[in-house]
């Protein structure tokens, strides 16, 4: 954002107070300021004080600090007021309202990245879409993917860093925070591009924010956007992919939307029905009765597509003691899993009930 912008308000608040009053950046470099000579100097000390400060005001230097939006330590801007006294605090507190206020609406206006942002979050109309996005230069008809990358930890201004330089065209390609742990890329295709494509630039991210950064990240991927207005959807789609994927699949690092098959369904259906189908399928003794070594058995036999000899061998086991086990869980269960139909059941069985599972994990959390 342009120092000017914050000069005019400045300007516009000579008369209201002879106090020396301006901004600084995340650096701690001087971009706008009333004392026109202070303008391009650096504030280092402040800089620093404002990153490890907890208080909504910071003194520093004879001069009290406030951030502009809200308190933490990843800010882009800061509004300082010459003084250390209850006066100088008022005249911070004030003009960094003035302040916000003109960024906001400058961000609104005229940054195409708070406009996208604000497209994924529902906050534009459809009508407003159309207009924004002529003024903005915008294609609305361009395809672009939607990833969003989630790590455990909370997210470091170097993670956004690295992302924008890993899609520097930030006429096309957008890379945002959207909460403390989530980063959000909406990346622009060239037409005619395929899965393939889709899931080569969700490995360079993952690949990239590893090696430069040693993080662990889960990628979420959308389907395709082939219309602006499909961005929100889209998004959603790359969380819904990531909380299913966690349940289903929390050994891979990158999760498609497109290829959640049925663990997409199950995640939609309510906890109570779930319960229900658990109770029908197993009316003779309840899936717990199972002991570890036997479901680990019957992952094996889905593993190999049913198939016995296969199986056995992989479990290092003679082919007999496996139609063994297999009549025992027909006894327990009432199932046979070498017949087809009895094995889809069990087998989504066995998803809901590690649904329910994660459900409860995540309600004791």
């Amino acid at each position: 954002m342009s120092g000017r912008i914050f000069q005019s308000v400045i300007v516009q608040m000579k008369e209201a107070t002879d106090r020396v009053i301006g901004v600084i950046d995340s650096e701690g470099n001087v971009v706008a300021c009333n004392e026109l000579a202070m303008v391009g100097t650096h504030l280092g000390r402040a800089a620093s004080a404002i990153a490890d400060a907890k208080e909504q005001t910071v003194v520093c230097d004879a001069r009290t600090f406030k951030l502009l939006g809200g308190w933490n330590a990843d800010y882009d801007y800061a509004v300082f007021v010459e003084g250390a006294d209850e006066q100088a605090r008022c005249i911070c507190v004030l003009a960094s309202i003035a302040f916000s206020e003109a960024k906001t609406h400058y961000e609104e206006k005229y940054d195409k990245t708070t406009f996208i942002k604000n497209i994924i979050s529902d906050n534009t109309l459809l009508a407003d879409l159309y207009i924004r996005a002529k003024e903005l230069h915008i294609d609305v008809h361009a395809p672009r993917a939607v990833f969003l990358v989630r790590q455990k930890e909370k997210i470091e201004v170097s993670t956004i860093e690295v992302m924008q330089n890993l899609f520097p065209d930030r006429q096309k390609d957008f890379v945002f925070g959207v909460s403390e742990t989530d980063v959000v890329l909406i990346k622009e295709l060239p037409l005619g591009a395929d899965s393939k494509e889709i899931s080569r630039i969700a490995s360079q991210i993952e690949t990239t924010l590893n090696t430069e950064l040693f993080l662990k990240s889960v990628i979420g991927v959308g389907s395709v956007a082939r219309h602006l207005r499909e961005l929100a959807e889209r998004y959603k789609e790359a969380m819904v992919a990531i909380e299913v994927g966690k349940v289903f699949e929390n050994d891979k690092m990158i999760v498609h939307y497109d290829n959640l098959g049925i663990g997409r369904l199950i995640y939609q259906l309510p906890t109570t029905l779930c319960e229900m189908f658990l109770n029908e399928v197993f009316k003779k003794n309840s899936i717990d009765s199972l002991d570890q070594e036997t479901l680990y058995t019957i992952n094996k036999f889905f593993e190999n597509n049913l198939n016995v000899s296969e199986t056995s061998r992989k479990l290092f086991v003679h082919r007999n003691t496996l139609v063994y086990r297999l009549e025992k869980i027909k006894k327990l269960t009432g199932l046979d899993l070498r017949e087809f139909d009895h094995a889809i059941v069990f087998k989504v069985a066995l998803m809901v009930k590690k649904y329910l599972s994660s459900r409860d994990d995540d309600f004791v959390s």
